[in-house]
């Protein structure tokens, strides 16, 4: 779905169009969160047998929706995440392919394109984690909840103090986060 909000991140899950159009959820486990500028490089939207771009308004957002920072274009960002997940996990540095295997189990419903969520304690979730708040999207950042819609950041609503989070972004991203992670999150997250 196309929405006016500006992005800050380019996303890549491989080729999801036919046309203009959107015809597929994901095409492989490879879903990785770019930088909008590299080394030069541009190309238009839609050309027949390339990937599809997505946007993302800022990296809390994209790793709620299960993507993972790209090894070439984000190569810093990529090993922090990689460290963190071993740090956070408690296992050895993960190659790629292993992180987009686990990642892919924590976001999809096998067999469908539906969406995981995940049960956490609300004190355990570090900032940059998405939850659902009443149904709807929010950012945990300190002891708030920021309500997420297709127009951005919204009202700022305590974090519950007890009980149990419906999470969005998956356990092992949540893990990164808590083991120091610097996600990036727009400024109007903060207002």
């Amino acid at each position: 779905m196309a929405i006016p909000l500006r992005g800050a991140w380019t996303g890549n899950r491989g080729i999801l169009h036919s046309g203009t159009e959107i015809v597929r959820f994901h095409a492989t486990d490879l879903w990785i969160t770019c930088a909008l500028r590299f080394r030069g490089r541009w190309r238009e939207q839609w050309q027949p047998h390339r990937y599809t771009h997505l946007y993302f308004h800022d990296e809390a957002v994209s790793f709620a929706a299960g993507h993972r920072p790209c090894a070439e274009c984000r190569r810093d960002s990529y090993n922090c995440y990689r460290s963190a997940w071993a740090i956070g996990l408690g296992v050895d540095m993960p190659s790629a392919t292993e992180i987009n295997r686990q990642l892919h189990g924590e976001r999809i419903v096998r067999g469908t394109h539906r969406r995981r969520t995940h049960e956490m304690p609300w004190g355990d979730l570090p900032d940059g984690t998405f939850a659902l708040l009443g149904g709807s999207p929010a950012v945990v950042i300190g002891e708030e909840l920021i309500e997420w819609s297709s127009d951005g950041y919204g009202a700022h609503r305590p974090r519950p103090a007890h009980g149990f989070a419906d999470v969005v972004t998956p356990p092992s991203t949540v893990a990164v986060l808590r083991a120091g992670y610097p996600v990036q999150i727009d400024d109007s997250a903060r207002c």
